[in-house]
């Protein structure tokens, strides 16, 4: 095995991690770990990849978007809440600091980010992933 497929497997398992600890704290995001770990599993091991699409943590949180179908509002709205958390608190801790240039451009991520989120990627109903898992 190369050293670009363990890297991959490291960065991939850090971020099945990280994204499954983001399912019950708000703080952290599942979806773009998810991704970053389906990318990351596809590159490096076929096995890693089969496994993971089928886990419940991927068809909940991912699979939908990635056939390019959209995301339940639930997903939406935790992803949006998440990063609006965090770059909320960068954002006061820069302010507090009187840090002005890197406070608009986070400001303008953030708008980007939301805008994006709402308007970007389609929203599905709930009862169209049951419909999809059965």
């Amino acid at each position: 095995m190369n050293i670009k497929k363990i890297v991959f497997i490291v960065v991939g398992c850090i971020c099945l991690a990280l994204g499954t600890v983001g399912v019950v704290l708000p703080i952290l995001p599942t979806v773009p770990f998810y991704l970053v770990t389906v990318y990351c599993f596809t590159r490096s091991s076929e096995k890693l990849d089969n496994w993971f699409k089928g886990t419940k943590l991927y068809k909940k949180h991912l699979e939908s978007y990635v056939k390019k179908e959209g995301m339940l509002v639930s997903t939406k709205v935790g992803i949006i809440c998440s990063v609006t958390l965090l770059m909320g608190l960068g954002f006061f801790f820069m302010a507090r600091k009187a840090i002005w240039v890197p406070c608009i451009i986070l400001g303008v991520v953030w708008i980007a980010h939301v805008i994006y989120f709402i308007f970007g990627v389609k929203t599905i109903s709930s009862e169209k992933v049951v419909e999809e898992a059965n």
